[in-house]
């Protein structure tokens, strides 16, 4: 509008007033600046509390939180799992259940504790480190719960749980108790995720995979001279040279603890004559091994794997010192292939999950085992050829004294995937170590339980998968995932070797390794202890202080337990223990990042299936990871990390949970500037609209005001018909989790139904009829239905829009928006009827804004009052469009509408008016000055302001 037309309009208004919208409510959010203040101002009133208050007896509704760990700033992918959260609860709360949450945090562990160590050394007492680290995790929980307050979560923020206070740490040894009675415990060798860095054991979650260049070889096991004969018959070959069995590796610092070979029974194996020796490698293998060795020959036999069983190779190094003068023997195992190497496989018990099961069913015992790498990654002084040296940096001088017996037929190297640490980013390895093990299966004679005899009901696997086929998983693939995952892992190795973390407070034999028969009294009188002055009670504690005799003969256990056995236990320690009385178990949701299908979600479904039978939650739900927009992972070393702080600071929180609500959690979730901007966008159209109908209600009273729905004109029907349908659809996907297509179609919602039609057509009705007259006031029953209505189905997701739209919408609310229940529309009796009628006009008028906006870009027309419209229609839709009258003319938004009859398709003819317009309702009307005291006037604006209001039926 020019200067001069806006001066016109702004006298017109006071000559001749309109019903002109007014609102507090900032057309511009100003979210950075502002959304502080309605954090400071939910913590200073209590909201959480009063929410509580509300919802108290109520049906109760359970998320339980999933701690983050606390060291660092909160990242994108904290925000994720925390709005996703927020959204789930103020949902539920809206729904009317008592939906409580309890922030957690995990605070024991390795990380932190790394963290002392890098500012204070690693010499400290014990004692001191626990007391730094304690101060560290609180610091640590401060700046997260800042971060976390910062997007609008609402929780009881001055109770959170964590895992150091001293009574969860009492609870959680209380539990192991209650494992280690159950007989699931056992001390025992095996192999487990070893990193050099953190020297300790590692949990599956925390390993990671990534591309590693290693070397590769490989390297021939003599025949022993006093089993060549038995090979000899194998073949049912005379051997005229000699003769030795090849194994191909990427890993040649477990040559020096080969202990022996293992072959497939199923494969064939061939002898191979080559110049100078001969060679037993699988049938399908053998050409392409001879190819690295560079060598020339041809199989001379062939027999069946299944015919090598206890068949003694040599050790390659055998001539080199009298340690490695040792048998090699064959045993059989399923786990080779012929996929590639030579299809026998070397064994190192000590170094592979695999080759310790295969030797330990094949008689070596604990004791035979070699183990000769250090837990900091060199092997033993005490080893002959290679000890003091590191393992990686050992493989030239293993590889060259290979070469130096002859034995070495080919090296060279390959990229490929390897387990890494996830702090250290590191190469971790398989150790075999003494460690205590929750185990998944029946008992074999070396890992029976060392303090129960007796064996649990069912192994913790069986109980373990019956629980996944009981949970309910959103989406529906993460059942396939944590089924595999359990139905495939080994024994959980649950101590670690560090000085952070709750103890395993085991007196152990000195002599026999094994537990003290009064275990589980020990256990209970140091959690007793603990709860009173935490864990540092245990590295206080004394042998005497426990025991009453033989204090000689048993020493304190110095492992911790693993940090997901933390966590894993929170249904009990949290739930069932510090927050009892806030908590209820089972939880109906686990909500947390795909990867705690091998982590929380894993450890909690064991710890739960060993105490109680049975996983402590209903469901899972589980989101994928943020992502750039090319899809790439976000990393500082690619450039694309973006902080939720720098997205607040900028943007608005408000604009990051939007982010959050409509995007596809389930997949991989993109974040990018492009992506950020179509949100800003979409977030502009809710608040645009949320002013306007807060604007035109500002006058309402819906105790004062409201028109009956019988009376109200058909249109504003049809609006509280179509509001109760989205809202019933739009509650549906909360119920569901499915927030995006909620979300999505409350934006079309706000965009087309309403900016797009209802509240476009609606402008003339609020601004030109009696401000009192039935006409605005059905008008403005309609608005505050749906402004009540859309405010609380956006409340989950744009928490402090709506709260801020509905302190002005109605200030006499109870203290917040999220201590109200979603609203209970009036029931509209032909509410479907009116749907289907409406939408067929408005497919009619579609049709009639496409030929007004030919004429605009002609030049030949500016508002699209401007315009006349006839139509003639298919007999069904004229008889709808006919229904209307002369207030046709108000949904298509022209100053004359008529019909011109039937016709077989639709024929729409616009054309600019010729009328006069008047300057108050802006319609060209022949009868514009009809009333000489009111030259520039229609008669309808005269009669709305002067005489008798217009009435309305239909718009």
């Amino acid at each position: 509008m020019s200067k001069k037309n806006d001066a016109a309009a702004k006298e017109a208004a006071k000559k001749y007033p309109l019903n002109l919208p007014d609102t507090p409510f900032p057309m511009r959010g100003n979210l950075p600046a502002r959304e502080p203040g309605w954090i400071k101002d939910w913590l200073e009133k209590d909201v959480y509390g009063k929410i509580r208050a509300a919802r108290k007896g109520e049906k109760r509704f359970l998320l339980h939180d999933g701690p983050p760990y606390a060291n660092g700033n909160i990242h994108v992918g904290h925000a994720v799992n925390k709005i996703l959260k927020d959204i789930i609860l103020k949902t539920k709360t809206l729904e009317g259940f008592d939906a409580p949450y309890v922030p957690g945090w995990d605070c024991h562990g390795m990380p932190i504790e790394i963290q002392i160590e890098k500012k204070f050394g690693k010499n400290l007492p014990k004692e001191e480190v626990m007391q730094k680290c304690r101060e560290y995790a609180k610091e640590q929980i401060k700046n997260q719960m800042a971060g976390f307050q910062r997007l609008g979560v609402l929780g009881d923020w001055s109770d959170p749980y964590l895992t150091m206070r001293p009574e969860t740490e009492a609870e959680e040894i209380r539990a192991l108790g209650v494992i280690l009675e159950k007989g699931f415990v056992y001390r025992g060798l095996k192999p487990v995720n070893w990193c050099f860095d953190c020297q300790s054991a590692l949990a599956e979650a925390e390993v990671e995979y990534a591309d590693k260049s290693s070397p590769t070889l490989d390297t021939a096991f003599p025949i022993s001279a006093e089993d060549k004969p038995r090979l000899e018959q194998i073949f049912n070959y005379k051997c005229d040279k000699p003769v030795a069995a090849v194994i191909w590796t990427t890993t040649p610092w477990t040559i020096p603890a080969n202990q022996a070979l293992n072959m497939n029974p199923e494969l064939d194996y061939v002898l191979v004559d080559t110049p100078n020796r001969m060679f037993v490698l699988a049938e399908s293998l053998y050409e392409e091994s001879l190819k690295r060795f560079g060598l020339e020959g041809k199989p001379v036999a062939k027999a069946k794997g299944s015919e090598f069983q206890g068949l003694r190779f040599k050790h390659p190094l055998c001539e080199m010192d009298p340690f490695y003068d040792r048998f090699s023997p064959v045993f059989l195992a399923d786990y080779v292939d012929a996929t590639a190497g030579t299809g026998i496989v070397h064994s190192a018990p000590a170094y592979g999950v695999d080759d310790f099961v295969s030797c330990k069913a094949n008689g070596i015992t604990n004791d035979d085992i070699l183990n000769p790498v250090m837990g900091n990654g060199s092997y033993s002084e005490s080893l002959p050829l290679f000890g003091g040296l590191n393992i990686w940096k050992a493989k030239d001088k293993i590889l060259d004294t290979l070469q130096i017996t002859g034995n070495l037929l080919s090296r060279g190297s390959m990229v490929h995937s390897y387990m890494n640490c996830w702090r250290h980013k590191t190469p971790l390895i398989y150790r075999a170590t003494n460690q205590w093990f929750i185990r998944m299966d029946e008992p074999n004679a070396d890992t029976k339980g060392v303090f129960s005899a007796d064996a649990p009901a069912d192994p913790l696997r069986k109980t373990a998968l019956e629980g996944v086929d009981r949970t309910e998983f959103i989406p529906a693939w993460g059942e396939a995932r944590l089924h595999n995952m359990i139905a495939n892992r080994p024994d959980w190795c649950i101590s670690r070797q560090r000085n952070w973390g709750v103890p395993l407070p085991f007196l152990i034999n000195k002599e026999t390794g094994k537990l003290h028969p009064d275990t589980l009294a020990i256990l209970r009188k140091v959690a007793d202890m603990v709860e009173k002055d935490g864990i540092e009670a245990w590295t206080r504690v004394k042998v005497e202080d426990l025991i009453d005799k033989d204090t000689d003969k048993y020493e304190k256990s110095s492992d911790i337990l693993d940090v997901w056995f933390d966590s894993g236990t929170t249904h009990v320690t949290v739930m069932r223990g510090s927050h009892a009385d806030k908590l209820t178990y089972p939880a109906d949701l686990y909500l947390e990042g795909s990867d705690q299908h091998r982590g929380w979600f894993h450890s909690s479904l064991l710890t739960g299936s060993a105490i109680d039978g049975r996983p402590p939650y209903q469901a899972l739900l589980t989101h994928g990871f943020t992502v750039d927009e090319q899809g790439r992972k976000m990393s500082k070393s690619l450039g694309n990390v973006i902080a939720p702080s720098e997205i607040s600071d900028r943007y608005g929180a408000e604009i990051l949970r939007l982010w959050v609500g409509l995007s596809d959690y389930t997949a991989e979730i993109g974040l990018g500037e492009r992506i950020l901007k179509g949100t800003v966008e979409g977030y502009r159209r809710f608040r645009n609209t949320i002013r306007f109908l807060l604007a035109n209600v500002s006058d309402f009273d819906i105790n004062k005001d409201a028109v009956a729905i019988e009376d109200m004109v058909e249109i504003d029907r049809w609006a509280i018909a179509r509001m109760q349908q989205l809202q019933q659809e739009i509650r549906e996907r909360y119920s569901k989790y499915e927030f995006h297509t909620a979300c999505s179609a409350l934006l079309l919602f706000a965009s087309d139904d309403l900016g797009g039609f209802y509240l476009d057509i609606l402008k003339d009705r609020l601004y030109t009829t009696g401000a009192n007259g039935q006409a605005r006031r059905s008008a403005q029953t309609g608005l505050w239905y749906i402004t009540d209505t859309l405010l609380k189905l956006l409340a989950p997701v744009l928490s402090f829009t709506a709260e801020e739209a509905y302190a002005c919408f109605n200030p006499n609310n109870k203290g917040s928006i999220f201590i109200e229940k979603f609203t209970d529309l009036p029931h509209v009796k032909e509410s479907a009827e009116l749907l289907n009628k409406w939408a067929l006009i408005r497919a009619v008028r579609s049709d009639v804004q496409v030929e007004l906006e030919r004429l605009r870009e002609k030049g030949q027309l500016g508002s699209s009052l401007q315009g006349e419209v006839s139509m003639k229609l298919p007999q069904p839709e004229y008889d709808v469009i006919s229904q209307l009258g002369d207030e046709l003319s108000f949904v298509m938004i022209t100053s004359k509408a008529t019909l011109d009859g039937v016709s077989d398709k639709r024929e729409i003819t616009v054309k600019p008016s010729s009328a006069p317009k008047c300057e108050r309702c802006w319609q060209y009307k022949e009868d514009v000055g009809c009333d000489k005291n009111y030259p520039t006037l229609c008669c309808r604006c005269i009669g709305n302001l002067f005489g008798t209001p217009e009435t309305r039926r239909f718009a």
